[in-house]
């Protein structure tokens, strides 16, 4: 299981540990694509109405096997540029 969670880990596979609403698997998978948490979401959910069953497989399976993310520091824009 450890060399599983070890070529998840090179690839840049991690269950976010920020924009998780379960176990943060979907958020992984839109960070590692490069889209935001909710489209990935969406796509993995069509894509497992496609296949019957694997709503109870799949998502479990990468849950437990998917290394969890680091905290990401929270960001909220720019600072002002004049600070009095």
């Amino acid at each position: 299981m450890d060399d599983i969670r070890a070529a998840f880990a090179r690839q840049g596979l991690y269950r976010s540990r920020d924009a998780r609403v379960l176990g943060g698997v979907c958020a992984g998978l839109g960070q590692r694509l490069g889209i935001e948490a909710w489209p990935a979401r969406l796509l993995f959910a069509i894509l497992l109405l496609l296949v019957p069953g694997s709503q109870l497989l799949v998502y479990p399976a990468l849950w437990w096997l998917m290394p969890l993310g680091e905290e990401q520091p929270r960001t909220y824009g720019p600072a002002p540029a004049s600070w009095a």
